[in-house]
């Protein structure tokens, strides 16, 4: 594998900002153009239902601005794969998604979901759209994923994040290093993300066979103290520091 780690920058909450007040600012796309000047790798946005943060706009400017990969994050609905199908970014995620929540709460339960998932991963993946789905880290929902012809994981990283430091915090470490490692032996690219920051982005991104980090409401909340800019800049230090002090595995 690559030593280097990909950061995927997800500008949401930009379009939260935005939506309190109406009107056109912050902008979400400027959000993203930045984040790419300044070392992420791809922009994730999450369309949901309700709409309550990145509008239909926002994916049509993203697919035209952006010179890097759009992974958009979105339900496994009819509505949503007749957009996905529609846009074809270089990516989806299916995530799991209530009306009620703030954000995402958990990961996709792929295992009990099986029947229903397997027709838009099918779809997608025919549309020449990479498929991720974003699980627990749970050897379970890893083979579930597999069997469904998804080429991507991304572990749920919340629990982990909002742990206190110590022995809790390092159980949930130690889950995610199993996972990715289960994922690289059954031949999925793993991925990881929800909640990291600076302070717990280093142990993760040291984990040999994760490619890739999708980080926004952190950076966003940096960005009102120190710029965007260099809000990304020093995460994407921290995870090559990460990666320069970990033996890279073949």
């Amino acid at each position: 594998m690559s030593a280097y780690l990909r950061l995927g920058v997800n500008v949401d909450h930009v379009a939260t900002v935005r939506n309190a007040r109406g009107g056109l600012h912050p902008d979400p796309v400027r959000a993203a153009l930045m984040a790419a000047a300044a070392g992420a790798d791809g922009i994730t946005a999450h369309l949901r239902e309700d709409r309550r943060h990145i509008s239909d706009h926002d994916i049509e400017r993203l697919m035209a601005e952006l010179k890097v990969p759009l992974n958009l994050e979105m339900a496994a609905t009819k509505e949503m794969l007749a957009i996905a199908l529609r846009h074809k970014p270089h990516a989806v995620c299916l995530v799991p998604e209530k009306r009620q929540e703030r954000t995402t709460e958990g990961g996709l339960d792929v295992a009990a979901g099986h029947n229903h998932l397997a027709p838009f991963v099918r779809e997608l993946v025919g549309a020449g759209i990479r498929v991720s789905m974003f699980i627990e880290a749970e050897p379970r929902q890893l083979d579930a994923s597999k069997s469904l012809g998804a080429p991507v994981v991304e572990l749920h990283t919340g629990a982990y994040c909002e742990a206190p430091p110590g022995a809790e915090r390092e159980r949930h470490l130690q889950r995610l290093q199993t996972a990715a490692a289960h994922a690289a032996r059954i031949g999925l690219e793993c991925h990881a993300g929800h909640g990291l920051g600076y302070d717990t982005v280093e142990p993760v991104a040291a984990i040999p066979t994760i490619a890739e980090l999708n980080i926004g409401h952190f950076l966003v909340g940096e960005a009102i103290f120190t710029g965007f800019d260099a809000a990304i800049r020093r995460m994407r230090a921290a995870m090559d520091h990460a990666r320069a002090i970990t033996p890279v595995r073949a």
